[in-house]
């Protein structure tokens, strides 16, 4: 009898742990994305426009390649490898269908503090200057790419820890304010650091606190000594660079393929530097020998892991933030969705496998990401095609990029990130939407400037946490009325019977970044639930009252309560008497609300709103201006909500 329990137990046991064959196929879905898109790719409509994109994306690639390898103090030919590897890595993991992993700016920055600080440009003397096994370079440049690539190890690492412990839903801490404020600091950071190739002047390296400042005070201590040629040039490379691209912004709806300016002023620099032999000449800094092929994988060094971390975990943290923001503002564009914890495995193992084949950190970089916008990329096969080019450039055109010039080079870095460095317009916005997240803008950016970008990010996180937490105990959290969610039947007698739904939701809570993604969930659960079960009826049905809408900020909707009314048009009004205070996000999430509403036929009405709430969501959105949608109580809203019936019941009525 025994015998016979334990057997079936057994049985039992294994039936519920024996994975399904559709589990395992669920499961590599959810962890490989290609799975999920390449065998829907349309060949005929998808391919082209991708082909375009690739081959555009593969000349930003190879500039950035070179110029953040420089940035990162490792030879210019390991950034070429860095544009390869982790673009192939993020294709099959990464959910960003506009997300171009490469070299990035950012961890490029903090990887040449330890680069620098580990391998100082003092030793060059004393390494073993005679050509190595790997590429013929000397030993210097392959212990420099051995720091580069443990931060990158190890970076990539701690963003797989994170995939594991399910960090990614923590992710709404970093606040768009935040992201702006920290990006456009290392923006500015960046531009710092190529001021010397702009003005042609030797300069040591300089990092650390306020490092920012004392660059500065070098150039002006040694201004005396910038080489007119490198500062003419540079001059002449970003006029360019800004008016083409501003030509090719106005003109891209006319024009089938824009013109890439890049390419033809790096083709065109080192044409003429060979030509008139600047290098010997006047003197200028040039690229320098970039050997072809790819050399046998290694492994980075793991003796010196400990010594990089404090870099790693910059490279972890700025880098997925970066990616992140792209990739979410990606989704959003062409109404998709990106799976936050995803993402970090995807960067990390961006980040772990390429670091074998001497790359140095890597993220997606706004440039590239509104390069793939710009040129009507469709998917992720726009970056493997660039990869293809880039791999030509490797084998093939690599030796030829030897006298380009660094100032040009400097140029060209500078004018790519436009894109972070305009975002100083976002200060206006936040002014007149939320003057505390000005404020959080204002302090993450001196702190990053200061300091550095993984410094400010955290400064940005945890005063913002801070604000918030001090202001949550003040809130209202509950409406004094208690206002249920009711259902109001309007009947219509025009030829056939129709009713009309309005629906009152109560805002108990203030909406802020903690609860707005809760918020936006929960109510637009209850909007698809109604327009799914709507149907026509023969007889009017009695007002029914369902649940409360629970906290907002707990985040839970009582749905089997929830008895929706079938009806022909829904209307929605939001009592927002409980909303005590907002901030960026929680406006940006109510006029969103309002626009999806519109577009699916749903009337959307705010009652009982404060005069501070109505002037920031009238400045941060196009709102319909030519009916009221701000009322001062909810019987106001529902009067206008009967009125515009009986009107449009007349003006049927006149055009019969």
């Amino acid at each position: 009898m025994t015998g016979a329990k334990r057997k079936k137990k057994s049985v039992l046991w294994g039936k519920m742990h024996t994975p399904h064959c559709e589990d395992i196929k669920q499961w590599c879905k959810r962890r490989l994305p290609i799975l999920e898109w390449a065998p829907q790719y349309n060949l005929r409509e998808n391919l082209l426009p991708d082909t375009v994109s690739g081959v555009m994306l593969a000349v930003q690639q190879v500039t950035q390649g070179l110029s953040f390898a420089i940035l990162s103090s490792v030879h210019p030919v390991f950034g070429l490898y860095g544009s390869l590897f982790p673009a192939i890595i993020y294709a099959i993991f990464g959910m960003g269908r506009h997300v171009a992993t490469g070299t990035f700016a950012l961890t490029s920055l903090i990887s040449a503090n330890a680069v620098e600080r580990l391998v100082p440009q003092s030793s060059r003397n004393l390494s073993m200057q005679s050509n190595s096994s790997v590429l013929g370079l000397s030993d210097f440049e392959l212990q420099r790419i051995g720091v580069a690539t443990a931060v990158s190890f190890l970076g990539g690492v701690i963003q797989v820890v994170m995939f594991v412990l399910q960090l990614g839903s923590t992710t709404f801490l970093v606040t768009e304010p935040v992201i702006s404020a920290m990006t456009t600091g290392a923006a500015t950071h960046v531009v710092t650091s190529q001021v010397k190739y702009l003005l042609g002047i030797k300069m040591p390296y300089i990092s650390g606190p306020l490092g920012f400042f004392y660059i500065y005070a070098y150039v002006f201590e040694n201004i005396k000594s910038i080489q007119l040629e490198a500062l003419l040039l540079s001059l002449l490379s970003i006029v360019v660079l800004v008016l083409v691209k501003e030509l090719n912004e106005q003109f891209k709806r006319k024009i089938k393929v824009v013109l890439p300016v890049d390419l033809v002023l790096i083709i065109a620099a080192s044409f003429a530097c060979y030509c008139t032999n600047m290098e010997n000449t006047y003197g200028l800094e040039v690229v320098g020998h970039i050997p072809n092929g790819i050399p046998p994988p290694r492994a980075p060094p793991m003796n010196i892991l400990s010594a990089v971390l404090t870099e790693a975990f910059g490279v972890a943290l700025v880098g997925y933030v970066a990616s992140l923001s792209l990739a979410q503002g990606s989704a959003k564009k062409f109404k998709y969705s990106v799976d936050d914890n995803q993402e970090f495995l995807a960067h990390g193992l961006s980040n772990v496998i390429p670091s074998f084949f001497f790359c140095i950190p890597s993220a997606a970089a706004m440039g590239r990401t509104a390069a793939l916008y710009s040129t009507g990329a469709r998917t992720q096969v726009a970056c493997l095609i660039s990869c293809l080019s880039v791999l030509v450039v490797i084998y093939a055109i690599g030796p030829l990029l030897y006298w380009l010039p660094m100032c040009v080079l400097a140029s060209i870095i500078v004018v790519g990130l436009k894109g972070m460095l305009i975002q100083f317009r976002d200060l206006k916005k936040y002014w007149n939407v939320d003057k505390i997240d000005w404020g959080i803008w204002i302090s993450t950016y001196i702190f990053t400037i200061c300091f550095a970008a993984n410094v400010g990010l955290l400064f940005g996180v945890v005063c913002t946490i801070a604000i918030v937490i001090g202001r949550f105990p003040r809130a209202k959290t509950l409406s004094v009325t208690n206002m249920k969610e009711l259902e109001f039947k309007v009947k219509t007698e025009l030829h056939d019977e129709t009713l009309q739904q309005v629906k009152i939701i109560s805002i108990n809570n203030p909406l802020v970044f903690l609860n707005a993604k809760k918020f936006n969930a929960d109510l637009m659960k209850i909007i698809l639930k109604e327009i799914d079960s709507s149907q026509p009826l023969d007889d009017v049905i009695k007002c029914e009252q369902n649940t409360l809408l629970n906290s907002l900020s707990n985040g839970n909707c009582n749905e089997d309560a929830s008895q929706p009314c079938p009806c022909e048009k829904c209307s929605l009004v939001l009592d927002c008497k409980g909303l005590t205070f907002f901030d960026y996000t929680g406006v940006s999430t109510l006029v969103e609300l309002y626009l999806d509403c519109k577009s699916r036929g749903v009337d959307v009405f705010l009652a009982n709103c404060t005069a501070s709430l109505i002037k920031s969501m009238a400045y941060y959105g196009n709102l319909d201006t030519e009916k009221p949608i701000f009322f001062d109580s909810v019987a106001a809203a529902i009067s206008t909500i009967q009125s515009n019936k009986n009107l449009s019941k007349v003006s049927d009525h006149s055009e019969v």
